[in-house]
């Protein structure tokens, strides 16, 4: 389930017809993506007192799922900039992220392994390369 938010930015359909179909390639490339509960946060960000151009940021926040925790938060001069760099390094670190929980896993398992070999007698040997 996605919810799009907008912050201190108009509602737009337009804007939301992209966020969703920028997440629906997403959910396409990980499946276990459409189960979990996802914010999508647009945002503009100006100064009144300083002059410049305005910058837009949008924010993933993954609450639920395989990939809880997952945080990434992008920003550009221009929305659509925005949610194509958000794509794109998402891609990227969903990669990572079930990586690191795969290599966490398999560390535990060595671990309990070389614990069980230990408390049981046998020494374990290391050889130094």
């Amino acid at each position: 389930m996605i919810r799009i938010i907008f912050k201190d930015l108009e509602k737009s359909e337009l804007a939301k017809r992209v966020a969703d179909d920028s997440m629906n390639d997403l959910f396409n490339k990980f499946p276990d993506l459409k189960t979990s509960y996802i914010s999508l946060t647009l945002s503009m960000q100006n100064s009144p007192t300083q002059a410049g151009p305005d910058l837009f940021t949008v924010k993933f926040n993954c609450r639920s799922g395989k990939y809880r925790g997952a945080i990434m938060q992008k920003s550009a001069p221009n929305l659509y900039k925005a949610l194509s760099d958000l794509s794109d390094g998402l891609l990227e670190k969903l990669n990572r992220f079930g990586d690191k929980k795969r290599s966490k896993r398999l560390k535990k398992a060595r671990g309990e392994r070389h614990k069980s070999r230990t408390s049981s007698g046998q020494e374990s040997e290391s050889v130094a390369i």
